[in-house]
């Protein structure tokens, strides 16, 4: 079992979820956060005048799945598909146990 998060610089959340859900992943977990890339954030033209603030950071979207091996590619492949720009990070899953069950291991996803 692994988990696949993305960084993504625009909200191309629910292209990404309906494809998913296409394949049979179901499971997602979707936070809004804020963060500093390479390209910088766009210009915000403060109040009345010619003052313009840059900020430091800017809004970042981040996608989690937990999915099985078999799924990894093809969740790459849609993530890449129906996003505009971003990271994707996988990381492999030692343990993971269902709280209410008492479940372990790929039949909790």
């Amino acid at each position: 079992m692994i988990l696949i998060s993305a960084t993504l610089s625009f909200n191309d959340v629910m292209a990404i979820s309906e494809n998913l859900k296409k394949i049979g992943i179901g499971g997602l977990t979707v936070s809004k956060e804020r963060g500093r890339g390479k390209t910088p954030p766009p210009e915000i033209h403060a109040g009345k005048g010619r003052a313009v603030f840059t900020p430091q950071f800017s809004q970042k979207y981040v996608v989690k799945a937990f999915v099985s091996k078999e799924n990894e590619d093809k969740v790459i492949e849609i993530i890449k598909k129906n996003s505009r720009r971003g990271k994707i990070m996988v990381e492999p899953i030692l343990r993971a146990i269902d709280i209410s069950s008492g479940d372990e291991g790929e039949k909790i996803i």
